[in-house]
């Protein structure tokens, strides 16, 4: 995943949180903001209760593994949170979580048969 697509600023974060309705799961909450630009972004956000900082960033990084394997539709900015019970998950249960919710909200082009 390309640094262009990622969100940082915590502006962006509080902005898109307080304007938007959650998505929740078991293992994810999920907050969509739709945009007029071009391009979409992820934000990430695990809190210290998760584990240690190795344990964050390994879930970080598993995350946008994930997000990278797919294409997305354009015009918007998602803040994905991640609970406790992520720990639980393997590397594959997590990925067929994140995609069912972003296929409900229809973030995720769908592929044309040719």
């Amino acid at each position: 995943m390309n640094k262009e697509y990622i969100l940082k600023k915590n502006i962006d974060f509080q902005r898109i949180i307080k304007n938007n309705l959650p998505y929740k799961n078991k293992s994810y909450i999920i907050y969509v903001e739709k945009t007029k630009e071009k391009n979409y972004h992820f934000g990430f956000s695990v809190g210290k209760k998760i584990g240690s900082a190795v344990v964050r960033n390994k879930i970080k990084r598993q995350l946008r593994h994930i997000i990278a394997k797919k294409d997305y539709q354009n015009g918007f900015n998602c803040i994905i949170i991640v609970n406790n019970s992520i720990l639980n998950k393997s590397y594959h249960e997590m990925e067929q979580d994140l995609n069912m919710i972003l296929n409900k909200l229809n973030l995720i082009k769908e592929k044309k048969d040719e």
